[in-house]
Protein backbone atom coordinates (compact mmCIF):
# COMPACT_ATOMS: atom_id res chain seq x y z
CA UNK A 1 0.00 0.00 0.00
CA UNK A 2 1.37 3.39 -0.99
CA UNK A 3 1.17 6.46 1.17
CA UNK A 4 -1.12 9.29 0.07
CA UNK A 5 1.92 11.43 -0.74
CA UNK A 6 3.37 8.77 -3.06
CA UNK A 7 0.01 8.13 -4.72
CA UNK A 8 -0.48 11.84 -5.39
CA UNK A 9 3.07 12.11 -6.70
CA UNK A 10 2.61 9.19 -9.09
CA UNK A 11 -0.89 10.26 -10.16
CA UNK A 12 0.45 13.56 -11.58
CA UNK A 13 2.23 11.60 -14.33
CA UNK A 14 -1.08 10.10 -15.59
CA UNK A 15 0.70 6.91 -16.67
CA UNK A 16 -2.57 5.00 -17.09
CA UNK A 17 -4.11 7.69 -19.28
CA UNK A 18 -1.00 7.86 -21.43
CA UNK A 19 -0.97 4.08 -21.82
CA UNK A 20 -4.65 4.04 -22.79
CA UNK A 21 -4.08 6.82 -25.36
CA UNK A 22 -1.20 4.87 -26.93
CA UNK A 23 -3.25 1.67 -27.07
CA UNK A 24 -6.30 3.34 -28.61
CA UNK A 25 -4.15 5.22 -31.11
CA UNK A 26 -2.96 1.84 -32.37
CA UNK A 27 -6.56 0.50 -32.28
CA UNK A 28 -5.42 -2.29 -30.00
CA UNK A 29 -7.59 -4.08 -27.44
CA UNK A 30 -6.42 -4.84 -23.91
CA UNK A 31 -6.24 -8.53 -24.85
CA UNK A 32 -4.04 -7.77 -27.87
CA UNK A 33 -1.74 -5.59 -25.77
CA UNK A 34 -1.63 -8.39 -23.22
CA UNK A 35 -0.48 -10.85 -25.89
CA UNK A 36 2.36 -8.51 -26.92
CA UNK A 37 3.49 -7.80 -23.36
CA UNK A 38 2.80 -11.09 -21.61
CA UNK A 39 0.63 -9.19 -19.11
CA UNK A 40 -3.01 -9.90 -18.37
CA UNK A 41 -5.75 -7.70 -19.78
CA UNK A 42 -7.09 -7.27 -16.22
CA UNK A 43 -3.76 -5.91 -14.99
CA UNK A 44 -3.49 -3.54 -17.96
CA UNK A 45 -7.04 -2.34 -17.36
CA UNK A 46 -6.25 -1.54 -13.71
CA UNK A 47 -3.19 0.44 -14.77
CA UNK A 48 -5.14 2.38 -17.41
CA UNK A 49 -7.90 3.23 -14.93
CA UNK A 50 -5.39 4.45 -12.35
CA UNK A 51 -6.30 1.71 -9.87
CA UNK A 52 -2.74 0.43 -9.89
CA UNK A 53 0.69 1.87 -10.63
CA UNK A 54 2.93 -0.30 -12.81
CA UNK A 55 6.43 -1.37 -11.86
CA UNK A 56 9.21 -0.15 -14.16
CA UNK A 57 9.68 -3.59 -15.79
CA UNK A 58 5.92 -3.74 -16.50
CA UNK A 59 5.95 -0.24 -17.92
CA UNK A 60 9.02 -1.02 -20.04
CA UNK A 61 7.27 -4.08 -21.53
CA UNK A 62 4.41 -1.88 -22.70
CA UNK A 63 6.71 0.91 -23.89
CA UNK A 64 8.60 -1.52 -26.14
CA UNK A 65 5.34 -2.54 -27.84
CA UNK A 66 4.73 1.07 -28.85
CA UNK A 67 8.35 1.83 -29.73
CA UNK A 68 8.77 4.48 -27.06
CA UNK A 69 11.08 4.99 -24.11
CA UNK A 70 10.13 5.19 -20.44
CA UNK A 71 10.69 8.94 -20.58
CA UNK A 72 7.40 9.21 -22.52
CA UNK A 73 5.48 8.42 -19.33
CA UNK A 74 7.43 10.79 -17.10
CA UNK A 75 8.25 13.82 -19.21
CA UNK A 76 6.15 16.88 -19.87
CA UNK A 77 4.63 16.52 -23.36
CA UNK A 78 5.25 20.22 -24.02
CA UNK A 79 9.02 19.71 -23.71
CA UNK A 80 9.28 16.36 -25.56
CA UNK A 81 10.90 16.47 -28.95
CA UNK A 82 10.48 13.84 -31.64
CA UNK A 83 14.15 13.12 -32.17
CA UNK A 84 15.74 9.71 -32.37
CA UNK A 85 18.94 8.38 -33.87
CA UNK A 86 19.14 4.68 -34.71
CA UNK A 87 22.56 3.31 -35.58
CA UNK A 88 22.73 0.45 -38.07
CA UNK A 89 23.87 -2.02 -35.40
CA UNK A 90 20.94 -1.00 -33.13
CA UNK A 91 18.10 -1.70 -35.56
CA UNK A 92 15.30 -3.88 -34.26
CA UNK A 93 14.49 -6.79 -36.58
CA UNK A 94 10.86 -7.81 -36.91
CA UNK A 95 9.37 -11.10 -37.95
CA UNK A 96 6.51 -10.40 -40.36
CA UNK A 97 3.07 -11.37 -39.03
CA UNK A 98 2.18 -13.25 -42.21
CA UNK A 99 3.05 -16.94 -42.13
CA UNK A 100 5.59 -17.82 -44.80
CA UNK A 101 6.51 -14.20 -45.55
CA UNK A 102 9.84 -13.97 -47.33
CA UNK A 103 10.95 -10.54 -46.26
CA UNK A 104 12.68 -9.03 -43.23
CA UNK A 105 11.98 -5.64 -41.72
CA UNK A 106 14.29 -3.62 -39.49
CA UNK A 107 12.87 -0.64 -37.62
CA UNK A 108 14.67 2.59 -38.50
CA UNK A 109 12.92 4.97 -36.13
CA UNK A 110 12.20 3.16 -32.85
CA UNK A 111 14.25 5.66 -30.86
CA UNK A 112 11.96 8.59 -31.71
CA UNK A 113 9.28 9.45 -29.16
CA UNK A 114 5.65 9.74 -30.31
CA UNK A 115 6.34 8.88 -33.94
CA UNK A 116 3.86 10.07 -36.58
CA UNK A 117 5.05 7.37 -39.00
CA UNK A 118 6.97 4.09 -38.95
CA UNK A 119 10.05 3.60 -41.14
CA UNK A 120 11.67 0.26 -41.97
CA UNK A 121 14.53 -1.13 -43.98
CA UNK A 122 13.30 -4.24 -45.82
CA UNK A 123 15.04 -7.04 -47.70
CA UNK A 124 13.07 -9.42 -49.89
CA UNK A 125 14.24 -13.05 -50.18
CA UNK A 126 14.33 -15.20 -53.30
CA UNK A 127 11.44 -17.17 -51.75
CA UNK A 128 9.25 -14.07 -52.06
CA UNK A 129 9.33 -14.45 -55.86
CA UNK A 130 7.40 -17.71 -55.50
CA UNK A 131 5.10 -17.06 -52.58
CA UNK A 132 3.55 -13.70 -51.75
CA UNK A 133 1.29 -13.54 -48.69
CA UNK A 134 -1.28 -10.74 -48.82
CA UNK A 135 -1.94 -8.50 -45.84
CA UNK A 136 -3.54 -5.17 -45.06
CA UNK A 137 -3.44 -2.59 -42.29
CA UNK A 138 -4.78 0.85 -41.55
CA UNK A 139 -3.18 3.93 -43.04
CA UNK A 140 -0.93 4.50 -46.02
CA UNK A 141 2.32 2.90 -47.15
CA UNK A 142 5.25 4.36 -49.07
CA UNK A 143 8.07 2.24 -50.54
CA UNK A 144 11.34 3.48 -52.03
CA UNK A 145 13.38 0.72 -53.73
CA UNK A 146 17.09 0.98 -52.91
CA UNK A 147 18.28 -2.00 -54.96
CA UNK A 148 16.83 -4.68 -57.21
CA UNK A 149 13.24 -4.93 -58.36
CA UNK A 150 10.07 -5.44 -56.37
CA UNK A 151 6.71 -6.68 -57.55
CA UNK A 152 3.65 -5.49 -55.66
CA UNK A 153 0.07 -6.62 -55.81
CA UNK A 154 -2.18 -3.86 -54.48
CA UNK A 155 -5.81 -4.90 -54.81
CA UNK A 156 -6.27 -5.90 -58.46
CA UNK A 157 -3.12 -4.02 -59.57
CA UNK A 158 0.23 -5.71 -60.25
CA UNK A 159 3.07 -3.20 -60.28
CA UNK A 160 6.83 -3.53 -60.75
CA UNK A 161 9.08 -0.96 -59.09
CA UNK A 162 12.80 -0.90 -59.70
CA UNK A 163 15.88 0.66 -58.11
CA UNK A 164 15.18 4.35 -57.51
CA UNK A 165 11.40 3.98 -57.99
CA UNK A 166 8.85 4.79 -55.30
CA UNK A 167 5.22 3.86 -54.73
CA UNK A 168 2.51 5.16 -52.39
CA UNK A 169 -0.77 3.33 -51.71
CA UNK A 170 -3.69 2.90 -49.34
CA UNK A 171 -2.53 0.10 -47.01
CA UNK A 172 -6.10 -0.89 -46.11
CA UNK A 173 -6.25 -2.47 -49.59
CA UNK A 174 -4.91 -6.03 -49.56
CA UNK A 175 -1.30 -6.02 -50.77
CA UNK A 176 1.75 -8.27 -51.07
CA UNK A 177 5.41 -8.00 -52.05
CA UNK A 178 7.64 -10.29 -54.13
CA UNK A 179 11.20 -9.94 -55.32
CA UNK A 180 11.59 -9.81 -59.09
CA UNK A 181 14.73 -11.32 -60.60
CA UNK A 182 17.79 -12.73 -58.87
CA UNK A 183 19.38 -9.56 -57.54
CA UNK A 184 18.97 -8.61 -53.88
CA UNK A 185 15.97 -6.37 -53.41
CA UNK A 186 16.00 -3.85 -50.59
CA UNK A 187 13.74 -0.91 -49.84
CA UNK A 188 12.74 1.71 -47.32
CA UNK A 189 9.13 1.16 -46.29
CA UNK A 190 7.23 3.91 -44.49
CA UNK A 191 3.78 3.36 -42.97
CA UNK A 192 1.53 6.09 -41.62
CA UNK A 193 -1.34 5.13 -39.32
Amino acid sequence: MLSETLENGLRQYAVGEKLRTLRLRKKMSLVQLGRHTGLSAALLSKIERGLMFPTLPTLLRTALVFGIGLDFFFSDPRTRHALGVVRRRERLRFVPPEKGAAYRFECLDFAAVERKLNAYYAEFDAQSARKAASHQHDGAEFIYVISGSLGLSVGANDIAVHEGDAIYFDASVSHSYRRLGRALCSAVVVTVP
